[in-house]
């Protein structure tokens, strides 16, 4: 939309005079404000004088200095700069996408399977097929213990402590001891 020549804005001279006068400690204000995120606070800077230059009603004014107001605009426009990021998804460079892990990983899933074939291997054969049924084949307790032969007590009992030598063997994975 285009500038209507009779909007009255702030004289070049005037706005270099800010700039001069008050440039740096507004930057140094928005520096903090965003995280010292340098080229987001260059551009609040920049839209801060564009907001003067729109206003020259506010150079105006009767007060010694023009910094309160300015950093008054600086910081409303610095919250709403972050309310605006924080409606968005963040953005992600083509960088960060290529070095992100996969959703899958192969490898992982991979030495995750062995480390647990080989903590299973290591149970004794009662504890092992006992595992087998509960787990693997998704028996219930009463099903295990009719499919082996034994007691239901006997099928918790080596469950209990089939899992409890498995989380001993596997404890890289957060399963305790």
């Amino acid at each position: 939309m285009p500038l209507s020549p009779t909007l009255p804005r702030t004289a070049p001279e005037a706005l270099a005079a800010l700039q001069r006068d008050h440039g740096r400690a507004l930057f140094g204000f928005l520096l903090g404000l965003t995280g010292g995120d340098a080229q987001r606070a260059e551009d609040l800077v920049q839209e801060t004088l564009v907001r003067a230059w729109q206003h020259p009603e506010a150079l105006e004014s009767a007060h010694e200095s023009m910094r309160p107001w300015l950093f008054t605009v600086a910081r409303r426009l610095a919250i709403d700069a972050r309310r605006a990021r924080l409606s968005r998804p963040l953005e992600v460079d083509s960088e960060g996408l290529e070095q992100a892990p996969s959703p899958f990983d192969g490898v992982s899933s991979s030495v995750t399977a062995i480390d647990v074939r080989r903590a299973v291997g290591s149970l004794g054969p009662e504890h092992r097929e006992v595992l087998m049924q509960v787990y693997f084949r998704d028996r219930s307790v009463a099903e295990a213990a009719a499919e082996l032969g034994i007691p239901a007590g006997t099928v918790k009992s080596r469950t209990y402590y089939a899992l409890r030598a498995l989380k001993k063997d596997l404890q890289g994975y957060g399963l305790g001891a």
